[in-house]
């Protein structure tokens, strides 16, 4: 018999709730789920949804964002994409569109309610979350949360040492257009980088 997790995965693949029972105007696109999970993972990669390039390529965070983040965690692509050292599961498995500007809208509403609590119970192993961006920083930490992404960010320290499990470390979005936040809360690549790298490492040895 299929493992469970496999079989969760292959449903999360399949799905069309965004279109056939959408909360609110359907998708305007085909889905195309994007997910990574594993039972031997330790980290997980808890992102917002898959941009244009990695819905039209299938592989999370392909794309200048993706290579800013693995700087950040000092890890090659080929680490990156083992999936016994991380899972991938952003809030919304499929590409949600753009809005009137060209940015991307949010991630859908449907898919969170639908498949996150499963898939994390299915990855008991799960050491440490990272969660980039407002809308997986509010339903991995919920009220411990603070009022903006960068009082969120900045609070890392209090969050990563709640006593939580699985820990959890908050992270803007690595998206080039952050440059400019960066630039302005140089705390973030001073203070929470090397405690980043150094619990990667850890976890990945541990793997």
């Amino acid at each position: 018999m299929e493992p469970p997790l496999n079989q969760l995965l292959s449903r999360i693949r399949a799905c069309r709730i965004c279109v056939e029972q959408p909360a609110g105007k359907p998708l305007p696109h085909e889905p195309r789920p994007v997910v990574v999970a594993s039972r031997r993972a330790r980290i997980l990669i808890a992102g917002q949804a898959p941009g244009t390039r990695v819905h039209a390529s299938g592989i999370p965070f392909d794309d200048r964002s993706g290579d800013r983040l693995r700087d950040w965690l000092q890890v090659d692509r080929p680490t990156f994409y083992n999936p016994d050292c991380f899972a991938i599961a952003p809030m919304g498995f499929c590409f949600p569109g753009l809005d009137a500007k060209g940015g991307d809208l949010p991630p859908r509403k449907e898919c969170a309610p639908a498949w996150r609590s499963e898939l994390m119970r299915l990855m008991p192993q799960i050491a440490l979350v990272l969660v980039i961006g407002q809308y997986a920083q509010a339903w991995h930490l919920g009220d411990a949360r603070s009022a903006t992404l960068t009082e969120t960010v900045r609070d890392w320290r209090r969050l990563f040492d709640s006593g939580a499990e699985p820990r959890v470390l908050p992270l803007p979005h690595p998206s080039w257009r952050n440059t400019g936040w960066l630039k302005k809360n140089p705390w973030f690549e001073r203070d929470l980088l090397p405690v980043l790298r150094e619990e990667i490492q850890r976890h990945l040895i541990a793997e």
